[in-house]
């Protein structure tokens, strides 16, 4: 939603609480001037809500006397489906701009749904705990998810203003071939007219967005997810980890935490041998990694892997041979 429809929006919401609003006041609430409070009415008359013009000392604008929003007409299932939606978007990170729209469009749903099913679906959320935290993670803006929406639905060229991981600022114009949500973040994926190769883009580093002229061509059979994991996967880290796996490439992926590896043929093992390549910023959580594809694997680099591993096995051979809390600590070691 742009930022003048949400403020309709708002002036409706201030409209239906009642009374007659002066245009000043109305323009402080909204943060914009009384042209523009008067281009909102008329707008909201387009809309056929029947707003009043007020004239006199004490005027202003208010709702037609008897007019009231008509209810929500939704199943009790339709109606439980886009509230939890609405919860679990905000919870998850995939709401735009804050936690605070889908809070507030949560409560507009509420208002104008049956008092008896707005009740008891009341009743669900604030009966319900969740058993894993929100995430925390930074939203797009609203404006920056609709127009490249809009650019990648229709072929069209967006020149957007980013920010990149080290902070270096520029304006590139990209061919947005799929947008993608990925552990609470959203992502572009397309062609980057500065590299003229294929890129992704985190979304909350775009601080604005422009629709170019002319249009392009998806690449035949191009999924935006697997890009963008394969893109994620080679983030450049302080180490470069290379496994060489027995199994095949799907299976060695179906048992891979999603989006941390690439995997490729190792011709130089055999054709039952796959070569898993990450990277790390630190390497004591891989162990558990390879331990958990509970397949035989040889770790080609880096070298100090090698007894990473050696060391976490004793400690587990420990743990397992343990019959006593202090038995387990002195296996496991200094923490």
């Amino acid at each position: 939603m742009t930022r003048p429809t949400s403020r309709v929006l708002a002036l409706l919401e201030i409209l239906q609480a009642g009374g007659t609003h002066t245009a000043s006041d109305l323009a402080e609430r909204l943060g914009v001037d009384e042209r523009t409070v008067r281009r909102y009415a008329e707008h909201l008359l387009d809309l056929e809500v029947p707003v009043e013009s007020v004239r006199g000392r004490y005027g202003g604008y208010r709702l037609a006397p008897g007019f009231r929003m008509p209810p929500l007409m939704l199943t009790d299932e339709e109606a439980l489906a886009v509230l939890l939606g609405l919860v679990a978007g905000r919870r998850a990170g995939l709401v735009p701009t804050s936690g605070e729209a889908a809070a507030t469009a949560a409560a507009k749903v509420r208002r104008v749904l049956p008092k008896a099913l707005a009740s008891r679906l009341d009743a669900l959320l604030a009966t319900t705990d969740f058993t894993a935290p929100g995430l925390e993670v930074p939203t797009p803006e609203a404006s920056v998810m609709l127009r490249l929406a809009e650019a990648t639905r229709q072929h069209q060229p967006a020149v957007i203003s980013y920010t990149d991981r080290t902070g270096r600022r520029s304006e590139r114009t990209v061919h947005p071939y799929g947008l993608v949500t990925h552990s609470g973040r959203w992502y572009v994926t397309g062609t980057d007219s500065a590299s003229r190769a294929l890129r992704t883009f985190r979304l909350d580093r775009i601080v604005q967005v422009r629709i170019a002229q002319g249009t392009f061509a998806v690449p035949e059979g191009f999924q935006p997810a697997d890009v963008v994991l394969t893109s994620l996967a080679g983030t450049p880290w302080r180490h470069q980890v290379a496994v060489a796996v027995q199994g095949t490439a799907d299976e060695v992926r179906a048992r891979l935490p999603h989006g941390i590896a690439s995997v490729e043929p190792d011709a130089g093992d055999g054709p039952d041998w796959v070569l898993v390549r990450l990277r790390a910023e630190r390497l004591d959580w891989i162990p558990g990694v390879l331990a958990g594809l509970g397949l035989p694997f040889v770790v080609r680099e880096p070298v100090q892997l090698r007894e990473i591993v050696r060391a976490w096995t004793d400690r587990i051979a420990g743990c397992a041979a343990a019959t006593s809390p202090q038995e387990a600590i002195a296996a496991w070691g200094p923490r």
